[in-house]
């Protein structure tokens, strides 16, 4: 957008024990120095219990072109998780999403650490079943290069099979796995 001035991601920074420290750091030097901040991610499900995923772009730093979580991202400082979320939404998917239509599931931590790159997060799972067309998303070009619906049966295989060009977020292919285990009634 011309004429836009892009503002840095500005985090609250938690403790190791999820409590916030009054601190705001920005992304990157969370992700340098190994601070613990928060993050959303929610997946989509259909009608028909298939998951909708997006593919990472090509220029993304962790897991290019690989597939990811529906939606996800960090939480701005002062920012709730949930607003958060569909702030997330609209900015990758181009959908609008009401709190009434997301079903928190779980929090869990996450650590990821490669080269000199450190994320340490505080997540927090979400589920929205919805059917979306994707024929009328708006995709954020910079982070998502597609997105597609994948059967339960599929997706279990990728998990199944160490994670089938599927990201390295372990802990959310887990929770999913479970979820479409025990079936949808969450």
């Amino acid at each position: 957008m011309k004429g836009k001035i892009l503002m840095e991601e500005k985090l609250d920074v938690l403790n190791e024990f999820g409590e916030f420290t009054g601190k705001v750091a920005t992304r990157e030097e969370c992700h340098k120095n190994g601070f613990w901040h928060r993050a959303v991610y929610a997946f989509i499900i259909d009608k028909n219990s298939n998951i909708l995923l997006q593919k990472r772009g090509s220029s993304k730093k962790l897991w290019p072109n690989r597939w990811d979580v529906t939606v996800g991202g960090h939480v701005e400082a002062g920012e709730f998780g949930m607003n958060s979320l569909i702030r997330e939404c609209k900015e990758e998917l181009g959908i609008d999403i009401s709190d009434d239509e997301i079903k928190y599931l779980v929090g869990s931590t996450s650590i990821y650490i490669k080269n000199d790159f450190i994320n340490k997060h505080y997540d927090e799972c979400y589920l929205i079943m919805k059917d979306i067309d994707i024929s009328k998303l708006r995709l954020q070009k910079e982070e998502v290069a597609e997105v597609k619906y994948f059967s339960k049966e599929e997706l279990l295989e990728r998990i199944n099979n160490n994670y089938d060009g599927l990201t390295e977020k372990i802990v959310s292919w887990h929770f999913l796995k479970k979820i479409l285990e025990l079936g949808l009634n969450v």
